[in-house]
């Protein structure tokens, strides 16, 4: 019962959150966030411990002080995404596309003008949504994946949140893989968010020197289907959002289990470099790394 209204409650403060955030004067509402965002820094909290923990495997050897400054801007980075999802349903197209630099997008343009469909691999970094959004409007058809979130009132909100910038979001199931197959067969743009995956079915990667687990997706899906694999790295400008794109080679030799591997591996590299330019736009409050006392997810 207790459960069951904590997910109530937490439901109920997001759609509230979505309806006020969205009446309020643009500049006043990014304060607010800002200020919220400086008071979990000092509350420190689970997640803000983590983050911490995260950025100083990120940018090891750095001063306390400056370990600080780069917290509080992170905190203000992830605090951000969230002032921007709930009032992004308000921004005229204009805005969505105008805000948006990109480099080396030949990439992805590229492969949806041959039609043999691109799947971009991506970490928890800047707005990835507004990233999405951008190529939508460029008319691409665009698929991504989302794993069940409780309360399922909230999870539905989100998949409506996707669906209306026009994103297919697919739940995570044991078919997942085969309709996204599908649906780079039709040429259309899968993304994937894909740093973490601590159960027993992610690939151990060497992350920051350090073991980390990464999902397979991406690897399995290029190598299944012959499709491009493209990293992107989401980082936030001024006034919007900045998107990289790297290609990932795809080995030649080797047994599957190894090239799979081998691309996964590839993925966390240009992943290393993205966050290493930019780790205050790192949105990662959990865990990453299963070295010293990691416990392997129940669920696994």
């Amino acid at each position: 019962m207790i459960a069951k209204l904590r997910e109530f409650l937490t439901a109920r403060t997001y759609f509230a959150a979505w309806r006020i955030v969205r009446w309020l004067p643009e500049k006043f509402a990014y304060e607010l966030f800002y200020f919220a965002a400086d008071f979990a820094v000092a509350k420190n909290g689970k997640g803000v411990r983590r983050l911490r923990s995260n950025l100083s495997r990120v940018k090891p050897g750095l001063p306390q002080s400056e370990l600080d400054i780069l917290l509080k801007k992170a905190m203000r980075s992830a605090l951000r995404y969230w002032c921007d999802t709930f009032r992004f349903p308000d921004w005229p197209l204009a805005r969505t596309v105008q805000t948006v630099k990109v480099e080396n997008e030949h990439l992805l343009l590229d492969a949806i003008a041959a039609g043999t469909g691109v799947i971009v691999s991506l970490p928890h970094a800047g707005n990835w949504d507004h990233a999405g959004a951008y190529f939508c409007s460029k008319g691409i058809k665009l698929v991504t994946v989302a794993e069940r979130l409780k309360p399922d009132a909230l999870f539905q909100r989100f998949l409506e949140y996707r669906q209306q910038m026009g994103m297919e979001v697919l739940p995570v199931d044991g078919r997942v893989i085969a309709t996204l197959a599908k649906r780079l067969r039709e040429g259309q743009l899968i993304a994937l968010v894909a740093d973490r995956d601590l159960s027993k079915s992610g690939i151990s990667v060497n992350f920051f020197g350090a073991p980390a687990r990464m999902p397979a997706g991406p690897a399995v899906l290029a190598l299944n289907t012959g499709a491009p694999l493209i990293t992107a790295f989401v980082s936030y400008t001024e006034n919007g959002i900045l998107i990289h794109f790297e290609p990932v080679a795809i080995p030649r030799v080797g047994s599957h289990e190894e090239k799979v591997a081998t691309v996964v591996q590839n993925c966390a590299l240009d992943f290393e470099k993205g966050i290493a330019s930019h780790p205050e736009d790192w949105h990662m409050l959990q865990r990453i790394w299963v070295d010293g006392d990691f416990t392997e997810r129940v669920d696994a």
